[in-house]
């Protein structure tokens, strides 16, 4: 006899729906077919076990089952529910009367019969819904994350005696909550009716307010928010670097819906949503150690998965102590960084993971630490410190905005109790700069992505800017990549001021934030 149930395939943040067919007939063995994965090969031996467990049989007769579409590599324990409903229908153990066809089905399952939580149900809820299923039926821990998708009813269970009962009783149509036995979904919206057009707060557990000096890095911050621009921190051991980049995301705008949905949908496939299952409210930040693999920056593995790029989408990357990172690791970021996304190929698939995240990066300015530091001597070897910056590419400078020198804070700032500014403030300052780049481009943008052909209509300098910054290039010995960013960060520094022009001061402002392109830098030892 030959039944249809229906699942679900994730192929990087998209999920794909898959037909499990099967077919008890006469003859001997037992086959899935449809590249199958080893998990999903296995999965037979948890069918069984979870069968004979509770009561029922399995067919000792011929057995296939066949995922389609085959020509599509199937991963995962995650069929296991689909397979197992469909060889209890199959061998008329429950009802096989087109009832199993209404939803998509997915679950691993333990020997005993118990259901165990999935990764990439968001997704898959999604796909679900577009597809116009009935309902999603799903381990019990990843309901609330099912819910988050509208329109979409949603039953989960923690057993498969649980989910038999359930097609054996019928309980579709008017299901009402019974306990331990299923969880109805609901058709209204799932998130808050208050955050429908709107934000998603952000987290206020890290705040400015709490820095004491440092004004001059918290300025070059905001101007990064504002701009989502990239910044690079310089500074010797214990100056703040790493307080001040953790503080960051606390003055970036909260997450839009459309946001939160695209962050929380890579969580999910990387299985890094909590058991609560509720959308991602805060803008992520990642935080790396340096010995950090390029496949698990970038994302990668037979089966791909998203890398700490895409992991931090729509938010903060940190890399401390930049140098210490591996530097084919660093490279592979130079696309993504451009792209705003990341594309993995394999021999049979090909997918695509959202990379747009701020790169914010700390270093010190040689190996002792002390070069510059206004009170203590670099005891590095000549050419030690313009060694040491080397380890850095200049593509990848070339893709970072700002370089900022962090220097150690005067005991008299750090005893002073001088009231410092809450981030709450200065987010308010950035998110109306956000608001002036999105009526200026007609969509969610930032100055940051500003192609050379904006940059000529939105980044016109008058007669004295031109002179400023042609003279600063000039004296300063800048390079030449440094006059892009140079126009980008000046254009946020205008919007920062609610100036409709390029000032003046607003380019000098900018120049001051290109340390590393200066051709003297670091080059006196």
């Amino acid at each position: 006899m030959l039944v249809k149930t229906f699942g679900s395939a994730v192929y990087g943040v998209e999920a794909v729906t898959i037909t499990v067919e099967v077919n008890v007939t006469e003859g001997l063995h037992t086959f899935i077919v449809g590249l199958p994965d080893n998990a999903v090969k296995e999965s037979m031996q948890r069918v069984e076990s979870a069968i004979k467990s509770n009561g029922y049989y399995m067919p000792r007769t011929k057995l296939i089952v066949n995922l389609a579409p085959a020509g599509m590599r199937k991963s995962g324990a995650a069929f296991d529910l689909p397979i197992a409903l469909g060889v209890l229908a199959a061998t008329g153990q429950i009802p096989s009367d087109g009832l199993l066809e209404k939803f998509t089905i997915m679950g691993e399952l333990g020997l005993g019969g118990s259901i165990h939580r999935i990764s990439g149900v968001l997704p898959i809820a999604i796909q679900a819904r577009n597809e116009g299923f009935k309902g999603l039926i799903i381990p019990r821990r990843n309901a609330r994350e099912a819910e988050i998708v509208r329109g979409l009813p949603v039953f989960s269970f923690t057993h498969i005696r649980e989910v038999i009962a359930f097609f054996q009783n019928g309980c579709v149509e008017g299901a009402t909550d019974s306990g331990e036995t299923f969880r109805p979904g609901k058709e209204a919206g799932k998130e808050p009716a208050a955050n429908e057009p709107g934000m998603i707060a952000a987290a206020e557990d890290m705040d400015f307010k709490d820095v004491k000096g440092q004004v001059a890095i918290k300025r070059a911050l905001e101007v990064a928010a504002a701009g989502r621009h990239n910044v690079l921190l310089i500074g010797a051991p214990g100056a703040g670097k790493s307080m001040l980049a953790k503080r960051l995301p606390s003055i970036l705008p909260p997450l839009s819906l459309k946001e939160a949905l695209e962050t929380t949908k890579i969580h999910s496939v990387a299985g890094q949503l909590s058991g609560q299952g509720d959308l991602i409210k805060h803008r992520p930040f990642r935080s790396p150690h340096h010995t950090i693999s390029g496949n698990a920056l970038v994302g990668g593995g037979t089966i791909p998965q998203p890398g700490e790029i895409s992991l931090a989408h729509n938010g903060v990357l940190f890399l401390d102590e930049l140098p210490e990172f591996s530097r084919s690791v660093l490279e592979v970021m130079r696309q993504p960084l451009e792209d705003g996304r990341v594309t993995i190929s394999r021999a049979r698939m090909s997918v695509n993971f959202p990379a747009e995240f701020m790169l914010l990066a700390a270093m010190n300015p040689c190996p002792c630490g002390y070069y510059n530091h206004p009170g203590k001597e670099c005891n590095c070897l000549p050419g030690a410190v313009q060694k040491y910056l080397n380890k850095i590419s200049g593509p990848l400078l070339d893709r970072i905005d700002l370089h900022v020198e962090v220097v150690p804070v005067p005991y008299a700032h750090l005893a002073g109790e001088n009231g410092e500014e809450p981030s709450s403030v200065i987010r308010q300052r950035v998110i109306r700069a956000r608001e002036w780049q999105r009526a200026r481009y007609k969509r969610y943008g930032s100055n940051a992505q500003m192609t050379g052909g904006m940059l000529k209509e939105f980044c016109r300098l008058d007669a004295a800017g031109e002179a400023l910054l042609k003279n600063a290039m000039e004296r300063l010995h800048l390079s030449a990549r440094a006059y892009d960013r140079i126009l980008k960060v000046s254009r946020t520094i205008a919007d920062l001021a609610e100036e409709e022009h390029i000032m003046p001061e607003h380019v000098a402002e900018a120049v001051g934030y290109r340390c590393l392109d200066r051709e003297r830098w670091g080059a006196g030892l």
